[in-house]
């Protein structure tokens, strides 16, 4: 026998009370003889031996009552037949949580893995006796608790399931032993049962970690832990990626973009469709003839831009099994022009080939989408610096402080700043003025120049292996022999700072040529070399007007561009101090969301904590101001929903006390046999009870016997004397 409240059995103590009690009485008291005495004591010595027989019975009966009840009150749980005797009822406190995450969406046929699930959580409900404790959760990113520690009631069970959805999150499995614990932890049961519903997805159960087998064990130390599969087949296409890889973001331009479309399936998938689609209208299509188990092809889709404004870009193809992540979305900042002020120290060479980079075509006509201005050093503009969108600085010795802070805010509005080394340049000054800002303007402290040539005077090459970058996907599609013959002669020897991403790097030693950080909502990128052929050939290759406008083109961007996935927080920020307290977010649900705007770093931020949703989120500074889409995608690492078979679960949960129920049979079987404690409170609780009722019976006729002599012996000589 166990109990659930041992502590309360502390509670037996109280038996020394009536026992405390039933001494006292006895307790001898001063004797006063009188001459009636003598006709009485005769009676009294043959009734003595049957009060104290009756005072002892009922002493008995009190103690064993309080005994009793105490007992109740513990709560005692039997199992195994040496307690078969003794009544009871079976009890559970029972948490079932259902996979909520979106592989359970897939479907096999009619069924999804999700409704499967649903069927076998109404399964165990059914098992259920009306007062057991039950908790509901959904789990995925986050868990939600649909009931907690609730008495079961089938009415409110069936209504608490026709809610459950599955999300689009991915299941963060790693906190799922902990938190069904803590649940498990509340309920005040003697049987306590846990059972975790999940289609057992490959790529979360064939390699458990240490710290989750550690959990799952702790987890079957509190209580008996059921995990049921609902797998189904491997099947499945997804567009993982979207990404901007060549072109303008203006008007009147075309932008390349580049989609990967993944088959995760053992069967090969042919003629494979991928629509492309601008604020919802189909402008172009591609087809792949086959893309082999387990890879993922990637085609061109080619978006033309007829206005200016921000777009809402997708690639879609079609796939009945997961429609989820079927879709993947960007955002385009798309400009009327986009205005760039160079301010050139060098006398007006580099400042030339800048211009000359980025108005190049490969017709050889100028591109008119281009507004470059050049100033030479050191006349930096006294007037506003809202009319450009990027500010290069080539070969520029020095700054002061206050053009410094003005390159800041500018930057962090938005814009964006590029940074060329050259023969002028102070390192030293521009170091200090890196101290001296609590936020340093570039990605890099300056070191000395150095000669990177070799023996024979050539320059260093380019690293041939390119990080997948914005910048970089053109350069990726030139021959490895037109790459290499860009030659860099001298740079700057630099120490990136922590927030720093080194984007192109000489060949060997791995010198960072470019690199990048971000402020605020805009971007800086710092070259340790020159612009012009003083120091490199970069202008005498493909390489530099190719980098310069997708340089530009990146720059130009805002932070609304670069995708979310679910569970991402999602950030509006300002640099001045906006009208409304509350900016607004509208989900793709059309749901409203205010949230409050702080201040954070210098600049006003507004922070919706979690994407909830995949689509496309609006962010406004007010609810009649106009909006900023923000893409939000699933994560593509949960398309994969492959799933391990039972027999290869029991296999990994080894050792962890955690039973695998591969189908309702054996679901069924296993409740039966772990569902042998019966609780036996109530049958203690009315024994009590019943036995304090018969001592008060027992007790009142005691009493009135003891009183009848008495009253007798009191009357007779009363009517004698009448």
């Amino acid at each position: 026998m166990t109990f659930l409240n041992p502590l309360l059995l502390i509670g037996a103590l109280g038996l020394a009370l009536p026992i405390l009690a039933h001494l006292i009485n006895r307790q001898q008291v001063q004797r006063t003889d009188w001459a009636a005495m003598q006709f009485l004591n005769r009676s009294i010595r043959v009734r003595s031996r049957q009060i104290r027989l009756r005072d002892l019975l009922l002493l008995l009966m009190r103690c064993l009552a309080l005994l009793l009840l105490v007992i109740a009150l513990a709560r005692p749980a039997t199992t195994g037949e040496g307690f078969a005797w003794l009544p009871g009822e079976t009890r559970a406190g029972v948490v079932i949580a259902i996979d909520g995450s979106f592989s359970m969406q897939h479907r096999d046929g009619d069924a999804s893995r999700f409704d499967r699930a649903l069927e076998l959580t109404r399964f165990i409900g059914e098992r259920l006796q009306p007062g057991d404790l039950v908790s509901l959760v959904l789990l995925g990113g986050t868990h939600r608790v649909v009931l907690r520690n609730a008495a079961y009631d089938p009415a409110r069970f069936a209504k608490a399931m026709e809610d459950l959805q599955p999300t689009p999150q991915v299941l963060d499995l790693e906190s799922v032993p902990k938190h069904l614990a803590a649940l498990v932890d509340e309920m005040d049961a003697i049987q306590k049962e846990v059972y975790l519903i999940s289609d057992i997805q490959t790529r979360h159960w064939e390699r458990t970690s240490v710290p989750l087998r550690e959990s799952l064990v702790q987890l079957g130390h509190s209580a008996k832990v059921f995990l049921i599969p609902v797998s189904g087949s491997a099947e499945n296409l997804a567009v993982t990626d979207l990404d901007f890889v060549s072109g303008f973001l203006r008007k009147d331009a075309v932008a390349r973009y580049r989609a990967t479309v993944n088959n995760f399936g053992e069967s090969p998938a042919s003629e494979v469709e991928i629509r492309c689609r601008v604020e919802g209208v189909q402008i172009d299509t591609k087809r792949i003839p086959m893309i082999a188990p387990g890879q993922s092809e990637t085609v061109s889709l080619f978006v033309p831009f007829y206005n200016a404004g921000p777009k809402r870009i997708s690639a879609e193809v079609t796939d009945a099994s997961l429609a989820v992540d079927n879709v993947c979305r960007v955002v385009a900042s798309v400009r009327e022009r986009v205005s760039v002020l160079c301010f050139d120290g060098s006398g007006g060479d580099a400042s030339r080939l800048i211009k000359a980079g980025l108005l190049a075509r490969p017709t050889g006509a100028e591109d008119e989408g281009y507004s470059v201005r050049t100033v030479q050093w050191p006349a930096f503009p006294v007037g506003s610096l809202d009319a450009f969108d990027v500010i290069v600085l080539t070969d520029v010795p020095e700054i002061t402080a206050e053009q410094a802070k003005k390159l800041l805010q500018f930057v962090r509005q938005g814009n964006s700043l590029v940074w060329f080394a050259g023969e002028s340049v102070k390192a030293a000054a521009w170091n200090k003025l890196a101290e001296e800002n609590s936020v340093p303007l570039l990605p890099a402290k300056l070191g000395q120049t150095v000669d990177t040539r070799d023996e024979l005077g050539v320059g260093k090459p380019l690293a041939p292996t390119l990080p997948d970058h914005a910048l970089t996907r053109p350069l990726a599609s030139l021959p490895e022999d037109l790459l290499s013959e860009t030659r860099f002669l001298r740079q700057i020897q630099v120490e990136p700072t922590d927030s720093s991403f080194p984007v192109l790097s000489l060949a060997g030693g791995g010198s960072p040529v470019l690199l990048e950080h971000s402020l605020g909502r805009g971007h800086v990128f710092l070259f340790t070399t020159s612009a012009n052929n003083d120091w490199n050939n970069m202008a005498l290759t493909p390489v530099f007007p190719m980098l310069m406008q997708q340089i530009v083109t990146h720059l130009t961007g805002r932070e609304f561009e670069q995708p979310r996935f679910v569970g991402d927080a999602l950030t509006l920020a300002y640099v001045d101090q906006p009208d409304a307290n509350d900016a607004v977010f509208e989900t793709p649900s059309e749901q409203t969301i205010a949230v409050p705007v702080r201040s954070h770093r210098n600049q006003y931020v507004a922070l919706l904590e979690r994407a909830d949703e995949a689509g496309f989120y609006t962010a406004k500074v007010s609810v009649q101001a106009p909006g900023m889409p923000i893409a939000v995608n699933v994560d593509s690492k949960e398309s994969d929903v492959s799933c391990l078979t039972a027999t290869a679960l029991s296999q990994v949960l080894q050792g962890t006390g955690i039973e695998v129920a591969a189908n309702e049979v054996e679901l069924d079987a296993r409740i039966n046999m772990v569902r042998t404690r019966r609780s036996s409170w109530r049958f203690f609780l009315v024994a009590a009870l019943c036995l304090l009722i018969g001592e008060s019976l027992l007790a009142d006729r005691v009493l009135g016997r003891k009183t009848s002599p008495a009253k007798t012996a009191s009357s007779s000589p009363t009517g004698e004397a009448t």
